[in-house]
């Protein structure tokens, strides 16, 4: 969840002409993709207990994690792929 929440973070405080100039999706596509990564992994929880934040029991696997995979993925495309595009165009860390 830590890293939903960095990557929304970086999506939103990084300047929306830095995502053309990086060749990668616009603004709005990357806050959509990393926002809705980021209500996913909250909802799913863990993987290995993706209705433990609603219910309390152990639930090992089901379709639930299906959907956090797919969260963690969308979240981890952009800091592994548009955030270091973003972070060179521009010119410095952030």
């Amino acid at each position: 969840m830590p890293l939903g929440a960095w990557a929304f973070i970086h999506a939103v405080t990084s300047r929306p002409d830095a995502f053309t100039a990086a060749d990668k999706l616009t603004k709005p596509a990357w806050l959509a993709i990393t926002g809705i990564g980021l209500v996913v992994l909250i909802i799913t929880g863990d993987p290995l207990n993706p209705l433990g934040p609603f219910t309390g029991q152990p639930f090992w696997g089901g379709p639930m994690t299906l959907f956090w995979v797919a969260g963690l993925i969308a979240e981890l495309v952009y800091l592994v792929d548009v955030r270091p595009s973003l972070i060179e165009v521009q010119g410095g860390r952030r």
